[in-house]
């Protein structure tokens, strides 16, 4: 057999005692959240963030993503062209410092296509 404990029955007093000693701490958690000045320290998680700011948050990324990915096709493509051209990047460097050097080429000035 089987050894089972027995459990004692607990009188109605003693339910009601703990029960309103329990309903008692509650109470007081209760008054204690109201209480602006309370020292009772709930952890809460991150602050909540409007749906706003999470749409704007994605806007920003999508943005930041396409201007990546605008400069890795420039690069590919300014890479393709070099090659095509047997360019090596220190020539293309010697040549843009010569023609500013020579005032023949503003930094910011854009080449007319012909």
């Amino acid at each position: 057999m089987k050894y089972q404990k027995v459990q004692k029955p607990v009188d109605e007093r003693e339910k009601l005692r703990k029960f309103r000693e329990l309903d008692d701490a509650f109470a007081q958690a209760l008054r204690q959240l109201d209480d602006p000045d309370s020292d009772f320290d709930i952890p809460t998680g991150p602050p909540v963030r409007s749906l706003a700011a999470l749409e704007q948050d994605d806007v920003e990324t999508k943005q930041q993503e396409q201007q990546e990915e605008q400069e890795r096709v420039f690069k590919q493509h300014f890479e393709a062209l070099l090659n095509e051209y047997g360019i090596d990047h220190g020539d293309l460097a010697e040549l843009v410092e010569t023609l500013l050097g020579y005032g023949l080429w503003q930094q910011d000035q854009v080449p007319d296509k012909d």
